[in-house]
């Protein structure tokens, strides 16, 4: 899957897109049809040291998912927003799944009744 990475205020180091590449890379094994990613790492002025924010988008056969997580490191941000994308492209497929299997129940119901 191709992952772009673009960081915002700051310069990403080769060893964490190594490890973004790696955990999106993981995503295939639960849906292979994943078309592209995005990935956005901000660092935001604030006080609070979770100031680090991992922004994920993935380009997907019928729509677009999109995960944010703001924690203390980008790895650990990264990790979350990874987690929820894979609860949502679980979720995206039971449905997919579901609308392919009931199409093809109403096209055998017709295919029995021109009989």
């Amino acid at each position: 899957m191709k992952i772009g990475v673009q960081s915002i205020h700051f310069s990403a180091d080769s060893k964490l897109l190594e490890f973004i590449q790696k955990k999106a890379n993981k995503l295939d094994q639960f849906f292979d049809q994943i078309i592209s990613g995005e990935v956005y790492l901000k660092l935001e002025n604030v006080e609070d040291e979770a100031n680090k924010i991992s922004e994920i988008k993935l380009i997907v056969p019928g729509g677009t998912l999109f995960a944010k997580e703001q924690c203390k490191s980008f790895e650990e941000a990264t990790d979350l927003a990874i987690e929820s994308l894979r609860k949502q492209i679980t979720k995206h497929k039971d449905k997919t799944r579901a609308k392919l299997s009931e199409h093809k129940a109403i096209l055998s119901e017709s295919e029995a009744t021109d009989y």
